[in-house]
């Protein structure tokens, strides 16, 4: 396939994808769902539909029992161990207790080999956006949990990936952190055109960051709205306030009721 082709081919590829667990709980049903490179889409829906076990069939951190599902072509666990191109944050930072703040956000590069010039740079960068530039030195029991979620994030913002999936990473922070690292996050993603898969509750969060909003029906979870967010980068704060956005928001909003009726 000539580069162009593979420029412009989906990214992301879910054929009447399904997951059922080993106790017979059946989670996800006939997702069908193309995400295009450097797209920012995100997922929102009921507590419990599937968001988050949908994210982990992407990483590769667990298998469609139904359908298929590809990354670049090829299964997701496949393509996350043939390059570093692929990062995520879930709701569990899970840091490494004994490293610092800084040497947490390091260790991607560290495994990539990256000389110690250039971590020191993404290090510095990644902990400016996230906020965390005085703690590099702390360790993760002497940081909050909101803290200690700042630092999962920029760990994985550190490698400057391709494929960025986060599962709703600002969900312990305070507002003001919230609205900031959206910015940052959109500007980011602005910046480097990434492909970014984002889940959330949080549905004004979905409409200001994301060119479109996936929203999730009630366990099974099944794709029931592709809503298009029209708006324009850089997002800047005041695009809150404007009437299409409350608009979307609402659109959303109400989508999201019905999944419950």
């Amino acid at each position: 396939m000539a580069e162009s082709e593979v420029d412009s081919a989906p990214l992301v590829v879910a054929r009447a994808a399904g997951k059922r667990f080993a106790d017979g709980t059946l989670a996800l049903q006939s997702i069908e769902l193309s995400i295009q490179r450097q797209e920012f889409v995100t997922i929102v829906g009921p507590s419990g539909c599937g968001k988050s076990t949908f994210l982990r069939l992407v990483a590769g951190l667990t298998e469609a029992s139904a359908g298929t599902l590809t990354v670049a072509d090829v299964a997701p666990v496949v393509a996350r161990r043939a390059s570093n191109d692929m990062a995520f944050v879930f709701q569990d930072p899970n840091l490494l207790p004994w490293r610092t703040v800084e040497r947490n956000v390091s260790l991607p590069l560290e495994l990539a080999n990256r000389n110690s010039e250039v971590r020191s740079e993404h290090v510095n960068t990644a902990l400016q956006m996230v906020g965390l530039e005085e703690f590099r030195r702390s360790f993760p029991s002497q940081l909050s949990g909101g803290m200690r979620m700042r630092v999962s994030i920029a760990r994985a913002l550190v490698t400057q990936p391709r494929l960025l999936l986060m599962d709703e990473p600002f969900g312990a922070l305070d507002e003001i952190s919230r609205l900031r690292l959206n910015e940052e996050i959109s500007e980011l993603w602005r910046r480097d055109q990434w492909t970014g898969l984002f889940v959330t509750h949080n549905v004004a969060e979905a409409v200001y960051l994301s060119q479109r909003v996936l929203v999730m029906s009630a366990r099974p979870g099944r794709l029931v709205a592709d809503i298009a967010v029209p708006f324009p980068y850089p997002r800047l704060p005041s695009l809150r306030t404007d009437v299409r956005f409350n608009e979307i928001v609402e659109q959303v909003a109400l989508t999201l009721h019905q999944t419950r009726a």
